[in-house]
């Protein structure tokens, strides 16, 4: 049930660097036409760092990997975009929906493509409250058992970042800290959350994928990758707005896989517009590590 662009294809088959991309950011993250505009921005990085950007969502229920201009221009305009996890697929397949893949349907689909690297903004993880709402991303599980390496700011700065890296640790997924050994907080470079390894290099990076997948130890890594810090919020007002979100989430009933894209929405207006730099800023320097890594992996594998 997928489609593999002809360039991507090619550079498969000659075993040149891809990077996977989402597409979830593109129908439920931000709004038209900046969605657009971030997604070819990062797709432009991607390719300026020596790799092919594979842009993945699903169509008529067919997964495609590597959309087109035209396709990304249409999930970024068009109206009810399923955004769909590892439970939808079933349903998106046979129904020939269109859906928008989350970290896990992204991993699934560059899985089945063969495609090692997938650049996000920030995974899915434990929700704050989880220990009674028990609201965990799927994320988390298929990090925990599909081979692909996601590389990102960290988990989503709106989760419990230590209960998510409590999680991640439990179920064997290896966590690495690019340049540092601290996890990543999405908006801000510091949770104060400290990481067992870290990578000086996207060679070093790319040694330990291969170390994993040549000793067939199932599941994915995450490489934390801080955003800059010019483009960092200070993290007392990001904290605040986050704080002031998720009590009006709370307040309006809003749960499940709705919370994110409200939460982010709402974050974005308390701190005009500040937050939807930062997360295009972080995304664009995911994409630029990420294709780095590809391509010493593409040399070494």
């Amino acid at each position: 049930m997928i489609r593999i662009n002809e360039e991507v294809k090619k550079a498969l088959a000659e075993g040149k660097a891809v990077v996977a991309l989402e597409s979830t950011i593109i129908s439920h993250g931000m709004p038209y036409p900046k969605n657009v505009e971030t997604a070819l921005r990062v797709e432009a990085e991607v390719r300026k760092n020596g790799a092919i950007p594979a842009t993945i969502g699903i169509i008529d229920g067919v997964g495609v990997i590597g959309m087109t201009k035209d396709e990304i221009e249409e999930f970024g305009k068009r109206k009810g975009i399923l955004k769909t996890s590892r439970r939808d697929l079933p349903v998106i397949f046979a129904k020939k929906l269109w859906g928008a893949t989350t970290v896990a349907t992204t991993m699934i689909l560059a899985r089945e493509a063969g495609i090692e690297v997938f650049v996000t903004g920030g995974v899915g993880g434990v929700h704050r409250g989880a220990q009674e709402t028990f609201d965990i991303s799927a994320d988390l599980q298929e990090l925990a058992n599909t081979d692909v390496t996601v590389v990102c700011a960290g988990a989503k700065a709106i989760l419990d970042l230590k209960l998510t890296l409590e999680y991640l640790e439990t179920y064997g997924v290896t966590v690495l800290g690019y340049k540092t050994n601290e996890l990543a907080d999405f908006y801000t470079a510091h949770s104060g959350l400290q990481l067992e390894y870290k990578v000086d290099s996207p060679l070093e990076a790319a040694e330990i994928i291969k170390a994993k997948r040549i000793n067939h130890l199932k599941g994915g890594i995450l490489i934390s990758n801080p955003i800059p810090e010019e483009y960092a919020m200070d993290k007392k007002i990001i904290d605040k707005c986050i704080d002031d979100a998720i009590k009006e989430m709370d307040k309006l009933g809003i749960h499940g896989k709705d919370s994110t894209p409200f939460l982010l929405a709402k974050i974005c207006e308390l701190t005009k517009g500040d937050s939807l730099e930062s997360n295009i800023r972080l995304v664009l320097n995911n994409a630029k590590i990420g294709a780095q890594i590809a391509n010493e992996y593409a040399k070494i594998k």
